[in-house]
């Protein structure tokens, strides 16, 4: 395997990963593994079909839109989710904003969506398959706690990647790349702190699915362990990360197109400016 290219999720502040993407397709940078948790993976299927400014043109056509996102959707029985999931993962790619299928067909690498498994507590990792109809591994990976119901798939039953291997890098040194790109969401000295957010849905999971709640309790923990180790492997110059500078007060269901462009902006500006470096890491 060569270059692997990891995305860690953040819901909106992903956009910050689309302006690196664009910049890595504008540098003539192309990974043949693509893995990612939550947005991360949801916003780089379109990395992999090579369709630059997709994600922005997305975000800034619908982000304001109520047919995208809000609580009258996740209190609707058919949905389910905070998102308007039929119309992101279908309306959306197939008729407004198309999705190029046949060039992700035409992709011979591998893209894997990092998903958590409610029943076991563990990371899985799917592969985003152009035959998956409605998108559901992508559908599973952006699940967050609280504000979607799981999605089955199989056997399975899974909710957001995040919650078990947030920045799956540790997967694609696994599974053989020479080369690891890691894009982050946010600052590389960020290190979370206890959410009051994850401890309701570990009291809410608990008693149905325990594995999951512990998952949701220490989340913080294990994220921080994570930060840590990708630290060490950086400065070892095994992955090469980028990170944004400042998030920019950008949420995570972030409306504010302005915001959000800014930060899109400066992933791209600052994936430029490290074109050299980037080369010198990848041919080392």
């Amino acid at each position: 395997m060569g270059l692997g290219l990891v995305l860690e999720g953040g819901a909106h502040r992903t956009i910050f990963s689309c302006g690196v993407m664009d910049a890595l397709l504008d540098a003539g940078i192309r990974a043949d593994y693509v893995i990612g948790a939550s947005a991360g993976i949801t916003y780089g299927v379109s990395y992999v079909s090579g369709q630059n400014g997709r994600n922005r043109e997305m975000l800034r056509r619908f982000v304001r839109s109520p047919k995208y996102m809000g609580m009258l959707h996740r209190l609707d029985p058919r949905n389910q989710a905070y998102y308007n999931l039929d119309f992101v993962f279908g309306t959306i790619p197939d008729k407004l904003l198309p999705f190029d299928y046949a060039a992700y067909e035409a992709f011979r690498g591998s893209t894997l969506a990092a998903v958590t498994n409610i029943l076991t507590g563990e990371a899985e990792y799917l592969e985003v398959r152009n035959g998956d109809t409605g998108w559901n591994v992508l559908r599973a990976t952006c699940a967050l706690p609280l504000l979607f119901k799981p999605i089955r798939i199989g056997e399975g039953l899974y909710a957001d990647g995040g919650v078990a291997d947030s920045i799956p890098f540790e997967k694609a040194l696994a599974d053989g790349c020479e080369k690891v790109i890691v894009v982050l969401t946010r600052e590389r000295t960020y290190r979370k702190k206890p959410e009051g957010m994850m401890d309701l849905a570990a009291k809410h999971y608990r008693k149905r699915y325990p594995a999951y709640a512990e998952l949701l309790r220490t989340r913080h923990e294990r994220y921080n362990a994570c930060a840590e180790l990708l630290a060490q492997k950086e400065q070892e110059g095994t992955v090469y990360v980028i990170a944004p500078e400042d998030t920019l007060g950008v949420g995570r269901t972030e409306r504010n197109v302005e915001k959000l462009m800014a930060l899109y902006a400066q992933g791209y500006s600052l994936t430029m400016q490290q074109c050299t470096a980037l080369w010198n890491y990848l041919e080392s």
